[in-house]
């Protein structure tokens, strides 16, 4: 058998190509997504909350009401994402709905009462558990790689 070292993969098992997943973008993109996750995880899971409705949520604390189609957009979330999000966080009672005033086809969400005083709650969370998820990097290089990331994305 075969001994393969674990540096790097030989070139007759990969197409020939110098491959290395250690050193692949979305390689090391998806495992910082793990586990920056799995640290938001650590403050939402005991309220019951998925990142994406945390997200929703804090988009709604920043811009007051907001259509379900443009807090979509502003979350980065594509409409049946969004629809189910908010459907959710509305049956637990931390949104609310109302026609909007200028169109009253269309509904705007906004936070309840409950919403933003859960939201309030898990800031000070959030707030620690970004702080673990840049531990490994030094104060100048934490506003680095956030700026990088807000040139991605």
């Amino acid at each position: 058998m075969e001994q393969i070292d674990d540096k790097k993969t030989p070139a007759h098992m990969n197409g020939g190509e110098d491959f290395i997943l250690d050193d692949s973008i979305g390689h090391l993109i998806r495992r910082a997504h793990q586990r920056a996750s799995a640290t938001f995880m650590t403050i939402l899971a005991d309220h019951h909350f998925t990142p994406t409705q945390f997200f929703a949520m804090a988009r709604l604390r920043e811009r007051g009401q907001l259509s379900q189609n443009r807090l979509g957009r502003l979350t980065a979330m594509d409409p049946a994402t969004i629809q189910g999000v908010t459907r959710r966080l509305h049956d637990r009672g931390y949104i609310e709905r109302a026609p909007d005033p200028n169109d009253r086809r269309r509904m705007v969400l906004k936070l309840s009462v409950e919403g933003h005083t859960m939201v309030e709650r898990l800031l000070d969370g959030i707030d620690e558990v970004s702080g673990q998820i840049l531990a490994p990097l030094a104060p100048d290089e934490r506003d680095q790689f956030r700026s990088l990331l807000k040139r991605i994305v």
